[in-house]
């Protein structure tokens, strides 16, 4: 058999296998919210799995790698997880806390700083580790801090922060 065919096989086997999830560099640090949702994604794929592997040769294998794939993430995710303590401070940003700031127009806005796999901006959950995650952490009340952003620095001022 000519090795064009060999490789050929093993690229249509290769293009069957979903691309593996990234895994971040950074610290992966959780809230409690943060640790169960990982817990509860962990255990909902092992169900899902378990009920695509029950369907046999049924199954879809596409669907199958899919998720075997994401259990292997969320499971590394979990493990690597490290929990914070809630956050209790009125007077310096932490992870967890949730902080208002204002911009230079006086547009406010309230953000809640959280690890990677809770962040949802959307919901105005930010992970901790974004430009405006990174700009928050460890201000204090009534600092002014620079957002570095790709439209553009942006000077942000801490309104208020509140315990999680």
């Amino acid at each position: 058999m000519s090795r064009a065919f060999v490789n050929e096989d093993n690229a249509a086997a290769q293009a069957d296998q979903p691309v593996e999830r990234q895994i971040s560099a950074q610290p992966n640090y959780v809230t409690p919210t943060g640790h169960a949702q990982l817990q509860a994604k962990v255990g909902e794929l092992q169900q899902l799995l378990s009920e695509q592997s029950a369907k046999g040769e049924q199954a879809d294998k596409q669907r199958q790698a899919d998720l075997e794939r994401d259990l292997r993430y969320f499971t590394q995710r979990l493990h690597s997880a490290q929990v914070v303590t809630a956050a209790t401070s009125t007077q310096k940003v932490q992870i967890g806390s949730r902080v208002t700031y204002a911009d230079e127009h006086d547009i406010e806005q309230t953000v809640q700083l959280v690890g990677e796999d809770q962040a949802n901006a959307a919901a105005g959950l930010i992970n901790w580790s974004s430009p405006l995650g990174r700009a928050l952490h460890g201000a204090q009340l009534g600092d002014e801090v620079l957002w570095q952003r790709p439209a553009g620095d942006q000077m942000i001022e801490i309104i208020r922060i509140e315990p999680a």
